[in-house]
């Protein structure tokens, strides 16, 4: 088995995102892969108003998946669920979809029909630079809050200004309606709140719960772990 993890909005370096749970699964004898996502600015191109979008993460995400035949637990945090929904439809090697404080969208949807209509306090948006971004300021109390001092301070150097546009942008495909799918709600999530993210859990075959804040892979790795090495 090995695992591709994608990662969520408006962060670069998914390496270094996924890097505590990796790093557990390697030793158990499972590889991994975290995809650069254009949108973020990862591939070369910034974010923004003619920058990549949706589309393109989709095609990168889509290219890392169709490398190999191995069996394959594609592992989807936040905004890599709306992804994840399109680019791993049809993979033949795609075995079972894990939605992190995630989503599960229908075909045509957009991320932006799964909030409220009102932009996140926590969000930065720039409509003439086409971009959004967390605000430095509030990520921690946010996003982090229980991970450790090493992992608060260096994660501000892994934010990254996004292209806004794949917020509006539906999928077209929804690969959980024919891959088994497992939710993790994260009950001391702060930026997604438990209530949404157990409406959103509806969609998928199995929801695990844990104890931890927007990162467990950061924060619970070896619980992240576990779930994995059980599929």
């Amino acid at each position: 088995m090995r695992v591709v993890f994608v990662h969520g909005a408006c962060v670069r370096d998914g390496s270094w995102w996924w890097h505590r749970t990796a790093g557990l699964l390697r030793e158990r004898g499972v590889s991994s892969v975290a995809p650069a996502l254009p949108s973020c600015g990862e591939t070369g191109l910034p974010g923004g108003v003619g920058g990549p979008g949706l589309t393109e993460d989709v095609a990168a995400v889509r290219q890392v998946l169709g490398d190999s035949d191995e069996p394959t637990v594609v592992v989807a945090h936040s905004y890599g669920g709306i992804i994840t929904a399109e680019a791993a439809a049809g993979i033949a090697s795609v075995r079972h979809l894990v939605l992190i404080s995630s989503y599960l969208p229908e075909i045509g949807q957009s991320l932006s029909e799964f909030g409220d209509g009102s932009p996140a306090p926590f969000l930065d948006i720039a409509p003439e630079a086409g971009t959004f971004g967390v605000r430095p300021e509030l990520l921690v109390e946010t996003f982090l809050q229980d991970c450790d001092p090493e992992v608060q301070a260096q994660a501000a150097d892994h934010l990254a200004r996004q292209s806004v546009k794949v917020t509006g942008q539906p999928i077209g495909a929804a690969a959980w309606q024919q891959v088994p799918s497992t939710y993790l709600v994260c009950t001391q999530d702060r930026g997604t709140p438990p209530r949404l993210q157990r409406e959103f859990a509806r969609r998928a075959d199995s929801v695990v719960e844990l104890d931890a804040g927007h990162h467990p892979f950061l924060s619970r790795p070896a619980a992240v772990r576990d779930v994995l090495l059980s599929l």
